[in-house]
């Protein structure tokens, strides 16, 4: 059996927290183990309890859920932020991605969306929510960015290149992994390598340095 993956629920509306706190406790192998009602709360807590998923809603009291999300993860990179909120607006998700959550899904989204999440996440995925990605893309396209190797990154070889390009269509690991005839762990294990030499902390953050830097397009996509 494997291990649980414990959460901590932090939304200033107390039956936002409680329902999400229902579903997530009734799913197999998942513990709420806290909950936060505001942004302050929740890096106290995170402290504390360290869990292995925080579901954070963006506007909170004292603290909001953006830099929440950053205290959170200078102090525990292991532990992966999760945001959940109403909002569609793009400074929202460049903010919130910034700090290093590893998720963003809109409150509209349905409960199996967000178990989906908390999954891959907690595998070491990254999840945004589809329309939310569409407009992220297209504004690192318009961004200006100087020429690969300025800022110091470690040229990729053309396998990691290959392996880039398809995280930044959007495919988890056991769809790369079939694709390219390598193991699910191969992939794992490449990926850390391709982090360490992005200087990014997560898949989202690697597919959009790639879409910024011209490494990879959309229309690579077969």
């Amino acid at each position: 059996m494997s291990a649980r993956i414990r959460i901590l629920v932090a939304d200033d509306h107390v039956m936002v927290r409680q329902g999400l706190s229902q579903i997530l406790d009734s799913e197999p192998n998942m513990k709420v183990v806290g909950q936060a009602s505001d942004g302050r709360e929740a890096v106290e807590l995170a402290a504390i309890l360290q869990p292995d998923i925080v579901v954070m809603d963006i506007n909170m009291p004292l603290l909001d859920g953006v830099q929440a999300t950053r205290q959170i993860t200078a102090t525990r990179p292991a532990t992966g932020v999760i945001i959940l909120t109403m909002y569609r607006q793009d400074q929202y998700v460049f903010e919130a991605i910034k700090a290093g959550a590893r998720a963003y899904l809109l409150k509209d989204a349905d409960s199996e969306e967000l178990v989906r999440a908390i999954r891959a996440v907690a595998a070491g995925e990254a999840l945004l929510d589809p329309a939310i990605a569409v407009r992220m893309i297209d504004e690192f396209r318009r961004m200006q960015s100087g020429p690969v190797g300025a800022d110091g990154v470690t040229p990729l070889s053309e396998r990691e290149l290959e392996i880039l390009r398809l995280v930044a269509q959007g495919l988890e690991n056991e769809q790369i992994a079939e694709r390219l005839g390598l193991s699910e762990k191969t992939i794992r294990n490449r990926l850390t390598v391709v982090f360490e030499k992005l200087h990014v902390s997560n898949r989202t953050q690697a597919a959009l340095y790639a879409l910024r830097k011209g490494l990879a397009s959309l229309d690579d996509e077969e």
